[in-house]
């Protein structure tokens, strides 16, 4: 596979451990209608996001670099946990698998959801030749912190950010 291509969309049913490399219950979410059924999970990580037409819609949008969502399904309507990723490539890490969204539903917790998307993801970004796995998580955030450093992660960097009036209008 050539590591600067995207993977292809995921065919494989979210039930059949045979089938997919990343687990029984894992799957990306491809269809607008998976989309929906990961809106009450990401809109717990992401409540400013209006609707689960305006999330559809952003990744939709995001898709055009790379983006994709790797859900945990109860079952094949029910997602509880996901993790959203792109793969990319810069002059500090070369090729590497970005973290974007990771989050478990707060009635799903303890299923150790999370430490199974994030070991599918790395696996994943092995895959397509990555040097390694990014992600980035606020200061105040301590519970999530303690969780990446139990997965492996390591603090390599502070990063700052400044709004854009241009930007912001438009987001609005």
């Amino acid at each position: 596979m050539d590591p600067h291509s995207p993977l292809p969309p995921s065919t494989s049913s979210p039930l059949a451990a045979s089938q997919t490399p990343y687990g029984p219950a894992l799957r990306h979410a491809d269809s607008d209608a998976d989309l929906l059924a990961c809106w009450p999970v990401v809109h717990q990580l992401r409540p400013r996001l209006q609707s689960a037409e305006d999330f559809i819609s952003r990744v939709h949008r995001m898709r055009a670099d790379h983006y994709r969502i790797l859900a945990a399904w109860q079952d094949s309507h029910t997602a509880v946990a996901l993790g959203g990723y792109r793969l990319a490539e810069n002059l500090i890490y070369g090729r590497f698998l970005y973290v974007d969204d990771l989050v478990t539903l707060d009635t799903a917790r303890g299923a150790r959801w999370g430490q199974a998307l994030m070991d599918a993801m790395a696996r994943i970004g092995e895959e397509a030749g990555c040097s390694c796995l990014v992600l980035d998580t606020g200061l105040s955030n301590a519970l999530a912190q303690r969780f990446y450093f139990r997965q492996g992660l390591l603090t390599q960097a502070m990063r700052f950010g400044r709004p854009l009036q241009a930007a912001a209008a438009a987001a609005a």
